[in-house]
């Protein structure tokens, strides 16, 4: 499966006027509380548009939720990660249903698995995973998925589940060619951070770019982690990375896929706006 485009460059560098989604920042993170209606001003500014809050846990999907009620450009999700795993319970899974049916909501996770730190025991994750996505098929939710280190255990779960899902997308995807064609073959959208923007560790993502076909291309910054190492000007506060920054993203993308950036933008908004609405 090939995108349909041409591999030539794009020789578009400006940003633009365009709109764009944030589909993954981490906006509830206290590196932002100093000045996080600032870094909201900033995003709207540089065309970001629609911004999607990550919770990782009952008190931040609380939050996410809450914030995502002050501004008509914000949105959550309502999940547990998989390194607190260890911690679901039904008295949690009563607590995140609650969440989950909440009208600024528009996605069940961070959920998944990742067996490269392993904070929770495998099975622990494997538990929680399979819990959250059977409320995200009752709920009639989509899921916003993270999974590293893990797809031979995450890939059958998914799958089991993902007919009675409306939608899901793999967060800050860095798998291999097979994990992309895998997600991509039970109709995942992938998302996509500043990690393609590393010249040195991004290269293997780079190279994957032009295979994810238009319609399930999804951007992130997944701020204020993943700065993009190839910005041409001094980083922003205390090397942080912001919602700001994704027009970069897209614009790295756009090159990749040898499309042009305000094409990139309009269409990754758009599968944003319908995945998550």
């Amino acid at each position: 499966m090939t995108a349909p485009h041409s591999n030539t460059p794009s020789k578009t560098h400006n940003t633009g006027p365009e709109q764009w989604a944030d589909i993954g920042v981490n906006l509830t993170d206290r590196q932002f509380n100093d000045d996080r209606d600032t870094v909201i001003e900033r995003a709207a500014s540089a065309g970001v548009a629609w911004q999607l809050i990550t919770g990782t846990s009952i008190d931040e999907s609380r939050a996410a939720i809450a914030l995502a009620g002050e501004y008509p450009t914000l949105f959550a999700t309502a999940g547990l990660h998989p390194h607190s795993a260890r911690f679901y319970s039904p008295a949690l899974e009563k607590e995140l249903r609650e969440l989950l049916a909440h009208e600024q909501t528009k996605a069940a996770g961070e959920m998944g698995l990742d067996f490269n730190r392993d904070f929770s025991p495998r099975p622990d994750q494997e538990r929680a995973f399979e819990a959250q996505l059977t409320l995200a098929a009752e709920l009639k939710l989509p899921v916003f998925l993270h999974e590293r280190d893990a797809h031979e255990r995450f890939l059958p779960i998914l799958k089991a589940f993902r007919d009675d899902l409306p939608g899901a997308v793999v967060h800050c995807f860095t798998g291999s060619r097979q994990a992309l064609f895998d997600y991509l073959d039970l109709d995942c959208h992938i998302g996509i951070t500043g990690w393609v923007c590393d010249e040195r560790r991004g290269k293997p993502l780079a190279e994957l770019v032009p295979n994810i076909p238009d319609q399930r291309l999804l951007l992130e910054t997944d701020a204020p982690y993943l700065l993009p190492r190839d910005l041409p000007e001094a980083p922003p506060k205390k090397r942080r990375n912001e919602p700001a920054l994704l027009p970069w993203i897209g614009q790295r993308v756009a090159q990749l896929r040898g499309q042009q950036t305000p094409d990139v933008a309009a269409m990754t908004y758009h599968n944003a706006l319908a995945l998550f609405r």
